[in-house]
């Protein structure tokens, strides 16, 4: 894990600044750093490593290759690198190796296959840009499921990339203005979506997807190597046809490859684990691979309400792996939330990032590398809301939609508004299909899209993902959530809480093999009435008793609604979100703010967009009141 930074064209001091840009992701590679500027000064490459296979001077970035034509910056790891070496040195591309890390192997499989094949060929997690030298363009290059992030866009007049959005804030004269089109978006869900950031002319690469610039023009080329929609849709035409059992064997099977692939590094290696079925299916597994005792990691809160290390404690006994706790007081979690916008570079508001940062933290201290159970709810059904959704579509689809439209926009534009039950049904009556609902349920509340004085009612995957695209319910669900919330809300929030104190997170159920496999699992296979994840519990239930695992789950969060009401973060949230405050930057709504706080402080009326702008005024705070911090 590492990260990486570029300029094209750049007019000014390149060394100096993407020695600047290195500095500012310190936190992603302390390891080392590195800097490339080419001949003609056009280009300029840096790496900050964090050093996890080859920890010699042979694994160092930027590399170039044998041939001396291209050169790379890359962050992540590709996990069948070795099968990527094998193949290079079977067919003579390569005559031998300098070293042992995946950079090199990827480097030359780039080369030699071409970008479009290598990426293709290569199971991992990764940001990658590589310039040919003879070509004289820069690619750049993301991941099939957006694990590592990848920023890009016009800066000071050059073309600037970057893992951290921060990074290109500092770059000399940035002028970017913030893109306010976005936040109707943010205030929804918490997060902004890919392609979009929080600046104007600064994008987000897309998952699965690489782009070509051309150094001297700045023209662009992008294109898809690998499609979720279409693996989703692929799957489902060509379902598993063995039994559950049967599926459940072959789920062991490439989730045991993945988890071998993921082990291997030349550090010390861990797993979160926590009291679900996703960490300890992922964490009995690994005992299961592993030679000796896995190193496991659990956070445990003082609210019972909230805390699942008891269990977690359990489940790690039973496996025998070595265990540790860390028992964190409201203190310990109010002291990180001041800091969380500087972690992320842009707003970004899922509250699970305070004890994600915080087990990443403790993790930190004992491994390099730590395997999470990420993803398991959206390949395999887990949410609940997946089935009060099928419920809605059931009762409503047999209704025609040039009728339920209207009736909707009656409901809308009458009294009932007024009751939040009448508003909910009046909104989801207007839904053309599962993918609506699904995304008009975060949408009900018609005081957020009043919050940003802007509107920009942009679309996005969850406004563009046809109806009715895939034939069941669950899966549409399914995929949008793999398409949007996922790549953008859990993976960032892994990725940038885990990334602040150098820890490297690896996912297996992202593997491409797992991931291709899921999607051709039929619904009875996946859920029964109200219970999800069914073929991923019979793979469990073979190592962990089922009576460990059947019970309600807490989830990973915080109770942040009752802490915002004690007198050390409301006074902090209060110096945020104060009327001259708002009113001076010209971006929130005063009134519509201050109403906000006011239902809540006043009339016990919570709503989670308080985070979302709590969480947006801390960045605003750090980026442009307090001069620059990151410079």
């Amino acid at each position: 894990m590492c990260g990486i930074a570029g300029l094209i064209g750049f007019k000014a001091d390149a060394r100096d600044n993407i020695h600047r840009m290195n500095e500012r992701m310190l936190h992603r590679g302390p390891d080392d750093e590195g800097i490339f500027i080419s001949n003609d000064k056009k280009v300029a490459l840096g790496h900050r490593r964090l050093s996890i296979l080859d920890l010699s001077q042979n694994g160092a970035q930027p590399m170039v290759s044998h041939s001396g034509k291209m050169v790379m910056v890359y962050n992540g790891e590709i996990y069948n690198n070795k099968v990527l070496k094998d193949r290079l040195l079977k067919e003579g591309k390569v005559s031998e190796f300098r070293g042992t890390s995946d950079t090199e192997v990827l480097l030359e499989a780039i080369e030699h296959y071409g970008i479009k094949e290598a990426l293709i060929q290569s199971k991992g997690m990764f940001g990658i840009a590589v310039y040919d030298k003879e070509k004289n363009t820069v690619t750049l290059a993301r991941d099939r499921v957006g694990e590592k992030p990848l920023y890009y866009g016009i800066v000071g007049g050059a073309f600037a990339f970057a893992s951290d959005i921060g990074c290109l804030r500092i770059v000399d004269d940035f002028d970017n203005a913030i893109n306010t089109d976005v936040l109707d978006i943010y205030f929804t869900e918490g997060y902004i979506p890919a392609p979009y950031s929080i600046y104007k002319g600064i994008s987000k690469l897309e998952a699965g997807t690489f782009m070509t610039v051309d150094v001297d023009s700045f023209e662009t080329h992008t294109e898809s190597y690998w499609s979720m929609m279409e693996v989703a849709k692929r799957g489902q035409n060509n379902q598993f046809k063995g039994t559950r059992q049967e599926a459940a064997d072959e789920l062991e099977r490439l989730l045991k490859d993945s988890i071998r692939d993921q082990m291997v590094a030349d550090v010390p290696v861990g797993a979160f684990l926590s009291a679900g079925i996703d960490s300890s299916t992922i964490v009995a597994l690994m005992q299961e691979l592993a030679p000796g005792k896995v190193r496991t990691f659990t956070i445990g809160m003082e609210d019972k309400a909230y805390n699942e290390a008891v269990i977690a404690g359990q489940i790690a006994q039973h496996l025998g792996t070595q265990h540790t706790e860390q028992y964190i007081t409201e203190n310990d979690a109010k002291k990180v939330i001041p800091g969380l916008a500087k972690m992320f570079g842009e707003p970004f508001a899922d509250s699970s990032q305070i004890p994600t940062y915080l087990v990443s933290k403790m993790t930190r201290e004992h491994v390099t590398v730590s395997l999470s159970g990420d993803a398991g709810d959206e390949l395999f059904c887990g949410y609940t809301s997946y089935a009060s959704i099928s419920r809605i579509w059931g009762k409503m689809h047999g209704v025609p939609y040039w009728i339920r439209k209207p009736v909707s926009s009656l409901v809308l534009h009458s009294p009932l508004i007024n009751k939040d039950i009448y508003r909910i049904k009046g909104t989801l009556l207007g839904a053309k299909g599962p993918c609506d609902i699904h995304r008009m349920e975060h949408e009900t509340d018609p005081i957020t899209p009043k919050i940003a004085l802007t509107n920009g009612n942009i679309p996005y995957k969850y406004t563009e993902l046809p109806n009715d695209y895939m034939d069941e319910v669950n899966h549409e669900c399914m995929l949008m959530d793999m398409l949007v919330y996922h790549p953008d809300d859990i993976l960032v929030k892994v990725d940038r809480t885990a990334m602040a104190v150098s820890l490297e997170t690896r996912v297996p159920m992202l593997d491409r093999d797992v991931v291709e496999f899921a999607w051709t699992l039929p619904i009875d296979y996946l859920k029964q009435g109200d219970v999800g994840k069914l073929v991923l519990r019979d793979v469990l239930y073979k190592y962990v008793p089922r009576q460990l695992m059947e019970r309600p789950k807490k989830g990973f969060s915080i109770p942040i609604e009752k802490w915002l009401l004690e007198p050390q973060l409301r006074s902090w949230a209060e110096s945020l979100i104060s009327d001259e405050k708002i009113k001076a930057q010209g971006i929130l709504n005063p009134e519509i703010v201050r109403k906000i706080w006011t239902d809540f402080t006043e009339r016990g009326i919570y709503r989670i967009q308080i985070w979302y702008i709590l969480m947006f005024q801390q960045w605003y705070e750090n980026e442009y009141t307090t001069g620059l911090l990151f410079r």
